[in-house]
């Protein structure tokens, strides 16, 4: 893998920290508290795991964060901006996710008309970036991804593994501080799932993304170096092994 080049903004200097967050479903007698002053801090640069059994409140958490729903209430800061304080502090929603927040999900979700170039230079346009300089950042990270060869490829002409890169690379577009990953290594082997836990922990450093991966995966749990437990809506840190992946 090569190292990226590209200078890194002073807005990833926060990481992401998440304050007494609530969320409850509902009122009354059916209110359902999804979440319960959840207390999360994920520093640049670094990759923390998120687990805990279905239900236990991983997902709700991630769309809080991912600004996908809204909290009942505490506080949210990406990088150097609050973006929730007991309300919404960013007046686009859509902008804050596409330019602040990378996505990476179990299946990658490439455009499947788009070939390989187009769907990883297609946020940076959206953005009001030139199709050019678009085409200069996803090269870029193709490159480092090890995959800039398959470029004009369609989805469908890639492995499992080539599309969970291009999905990297996508998420990693706009230079955002914060990438959500959830259940990135579910349907890859061993081999794979650790190949992506590589790429992450080395794109954390290099761009210095603060980087949350929700998972159940058994053959990557030990990789992280802090493991966030979920259990009825709020959450225990604890030290994990830290296993080196070279």
């Amino acid at each position: 893998m090569q190292t990226l080049t590209q200078s890194v903004p002073d807005r990833t200097t926060g990481g992401i920290l998440i304050e007494n967050l609530r969320k409850v479903y509902g009122q009354g007698d059916t209110a359902v508290e999804a979440l319960k002053n959840v207390n999360m801090a994920v520093s640049p640069g670094e990759v923390v795991g998120l687990v805990g059994p279905s239900g236990s409140g991983k997902s709700t958490l991630l769309k809080c964060l991912g600004a996908i729903i809204e909290p009942t209430s505490g506080r949210m800061t990406l990088g150097q901006d609050v973006i929730y304080d007991n309300g919404w502090k960013v007046r686009d929603l859509r902008a804050l996710r596409r330019d602040r927040i990378g996505f990476v999900f179990q299946a990658p979700y490439l455009i499947p008309f788009l070939d390989v170039m187009d769907n990883v230079a297609l946020l940076p346009m959206l953005a009001g970036k030139a199709n050019a300089q678009s085409r200069v950042r996803a090269l870029e990270l193709l490159t480092a991804l090890d995959v800039q060869h398959r470029a004009k490829a369609q989805p469908s002409q890639l492995s499992g593994g080539e599309q969970q890169r291009v999905s990297i690379a996508r998420a990693l577009a706009n230079r955002p501080p914060v990438i959500l990953a959830d259940e990135p290594t579910a349907p890859l082997d061993s081999e794979r799932a650790l190949g992506v836990m590589r790429i992450l922990n080395q794109m954390a450093k290099q761009a210095q993304t603060a980087i949350i991966v929700v998972t159940h995966d058994e053959k990557i749990i030990p990789t992280f170096k802090r493991i966030y437990h979920i259990r009825d809506g709020q959450t225990v840190e604890e030290a994990g092994e830290g296993r080196s992946l070279d």
